[in-house]
């Protein structure tokens, strides 16, 4: 891809244990080793704000409601368009992000019962006008995903919430894909590591050779 040329945003989504941050690592690694400038990156976190950010969301230790941690995010993703990835996508690059603007609606909207209608409206004052071009929806039943997260270690503030509130994001997220058929597209992240990174390398270089 060359440096003239409209880079791709891609972004990575499902719930916890679902397997893509793995995915995002190897086909940001098939990408490079084919030629493209990759950038990975992830939201929150993505930049040295967003890190600050990251630390009160998942690991405060007083209490977080749900407005306030929508804004957080929300404030997290304007500065991480802005820093990380509308510099990239000038010069040409490919934007590979774990999770974005779907986690928002599945988590604070379908999780935390925020009204999606607002949270729509905030996504498209961060975005600036530049939503994904492409977004990978790992699903899975979480009672499947969860025993993967038990063997990472302590639990964050989201991996720890109740089964119910998981069941609800994941739902959350199937009902964005359903809304969003041209841009998502669901994978089943019960299938082998090597199988879905097949599924994904077909799916983004099939949108890179249009």
């Amino acid at each position: 891809m060359s440096s003239t040329s409209p880079g791709l945003f891609i972004t990575f989504e499902g719930i916890d244990g679902s397997g893509k941050s793995t995915q995002m690592a190897l086909c940001a690694e098939a990408l490079q080793a084919a030629g493209y400038s990759v950038i990975s990156t992830r939201n929150p976190g993505g930049t040295d704000f967003g890190l600050e950010l990251r630390q009160i969301l998942l690991h405060s230790k007083g209490a977080v409601f749900p407005m306030s941690e929508l804004l957080l995010f929300i404030a997290d993703r304007a500065q991480h368009m802005d820093e990380v990835v509308f510099p990239a996508l000038q010069v040409g690059q490919i934007v590979l992000c774990d999770r974005h603007i779907d986690s928002t609606l599945a988590y604070q909207g379908y999780g935390r019962g925020l009204p999606l209608s607002t949270i729509q409206d905030l996504n498209t004052i961060a975005l600036q006008g530049h939503p994904p071009d492409l977004t990978l929806l790992f699903d899975g039943e979480p009672e499947h995903l969860a025993q993967r997260v038990n063997r990472r270690g302590p639990a964050d503030r989201m991996e720890g919430e109740k089964a119910e509130f998981h069941q609800r994001v994941r739902e959350g997220f199937l009902a964005v894909a359903k809304e969003n058929t041209e841009r998502v597209r669901v994978l089943n992240a019960l299938d082998s590591m090597e199988a879905l990174h097949v599924q994904v390398m077909r799916i983004v270089l099939a949108l890179l050779n249009e």
